[in-house]
């Protein structure tokens, strides 16, 4: 089970926590064709390794923060706030 680190009530069992996916993915505006929005609802790059993700503490504050987390290990190397820069060591790992 991992452990995450919520950026409101510190660390908590994943259980407690919905992914929201991809923080690089951006809705379409309402006049995108019908081929953007199916790219939107259904393509998704499923990258090997870091991965900047939205999670939300749906068992607790139910706040969303940003987590960068190692698709293959799936370790959590940071989470924080949206609007905050991550830290200048960004490959070790804060909340292991």
């Amino acid at each position: 089970m991992l452990l995450i680190t919520c950026p409101y009530c510190g660390p908590r069992d994943e259980i407690e926590f919905a992914w929201g996916g991809d923080t690089e993915v951006r809705r379409p505006d309402l006049s995108c064709s019908d081929q953007e929005w199916g790219a939107y609802l259904f393509e998704r790059r499923n990258a090997k390794g870091v991965n900047n993700e939205r999670w939300a503490h749906a068992g607790g504050c139910r706040q969303w923060f940003r987590v960068r987390r190692d698709g293959v290990t799936h370790q959590i190397l940071e989470t924080g706030l949206f609007g905050e820069s991550p830290p200048a060591t960004a490959d070790a790992p804060v909340n292991p």
